[in-house]
């Protein structure tokens, strides 16, 4: 789904404000993010101006059947009751402020009354930062990607020494070259394109299915002499182990990219939330994804979610809350 035909994206707070002053601003910039070439009606199909409420602009009725479309069936506002322009600051604020925002800062800002609202809206709109027709990364003459995994989380007291409550996080991402390279430089002048991280165990099959799933065939990957790669050549890739054997230098000089994503990925749990729970880290993990793929265009970020968010489905207060509810990840079909 694309936003097409939209007023220029505003550059600050007051700007916002003025785009989207009430709830039909709201409803017509959402109707045009949803048909780009018009209106068609969910119902008879029909295509064209449909009839306007002023006092429920979030509604529109067929000329043709007198049937009624809610603006926001099929969206991750679906069957809300929060005001549309609530929703909107709220995107707003969480693809615009930089490093994130927590649940409770979010209901501060918007003035929510209660937290599980707010936590709740978060949630769909990290289902919204998820392509359902995500590419895969790589593939370029120029790039090579970096894959590893890590731990995340912390230790618990009580327990003694040794990983506990740990969770194990896949990650990949594309590190390019540039033609005048100072290898002098940090990472030898080398820098990072799109990022790919999904919650899977070490096995060889999960590592194997999260690196097809994530990267294009014939890429040349890099990854560490774990035995869960060993598999990567006779899936069509140009496979290039690395044996770090717990030594940094030697990571650091192979693999630099992928655990300075990881070291900012654990940065920024901790930092803005305080720590996560295993249960809804992939939801945190997406969000992480979709901020550091849009990292050099932020404003953009806004309407790219809102597009996305058109075509994703969003869990419901029930399923979020007792564990039904299985946030997107790269793999959907893959034990972890």
């Amino acid at each position: 789904m694309a936003c097409t035909d939209l007023p220029a994206f505003p550059d600050s707070l007051p700007g916002f404000q003025r785009l989207f002053p009430d709830e039909a601003a709201c409803a017509s910039y959402l109707e045009k993010c949803r048909w780009p070439e018009g209106f068609e009606c969910s119902t008879c199909k029909s295509v064209g101006e449909p009839f306007r409420f002023a006092n429920r602009p979030g509604v529109l009725r067929c000329r043709e059947c007198r049937e009624d479309t809610r603006l926001t069936v099929g969206t991750v506002i679906e069957g809300s009751h929060t005001p549309l322009s609530v929703w909107f600051w709220g995107a707003y604020l969480v693809t615009t402020h930089t490093p994130g925002i927590s649940a409770r800062q979010f209901q501060r800002q918007l003035g929510i009354p209660c937290y599980e609202t707010a936590f709740q809206i978060l949630h769909k709109l990290r289902a919204g930062m998820v392509r359902p027709d995500q590419d895969r990364i790589g593939g370029g003459n120029e790039s090579h990607v970096e894959i590893d995994e890590t731990l995340v989380g912390g230790r618990t007291r009580g327990k003694g020494r040794g990983v506990h409550k740990m969770v194990s996080v896949a990650g990949a991402v594309e590190v390019f070259w540039p033609p005048d390279a100072d290898y002098k430089k940090r990472k030898g002048g080398r820098y990072a394109g799109r990022v790919r991280l999904c919650v899977a165990n070490r096995s060889g099959d999960t590592l194997g299915n999260f690196v097809q799933s994530a990267v294009v065939p014939g890429s040349i990957v890099v990854t560490d002499g774990w035995q869960g790669y060993d598999d990567l050549t006779k899936a069509g890739y140009q496979h290039m182990p690395v044996v770090v054997g717990g030594k940094a230098h030697i990571a650091e000089l192979n693999l630099p990219i992928i655990h300075l994503v990881f070291s900012n990925l654990k940065t920024w749990l901790r930092g803005i939330h305080h720590g996560v729970s295993p249960q809804h880290l992939q939801a945190y993990l997406n969000e992480f994804v979709f901020r550091f793929n849009r990292r050099r265009s932020p404003l953009n970020a806004f309407r790219s979610l809102m597009g996305i968010a058109g075509g994703a489905t969003a869990p419901t207060y029930n399923a979020l809350y007792s564990g039904l509810w299985q946030h997107p990840r790269v793999l959907d079909n893959v034990p972890f």
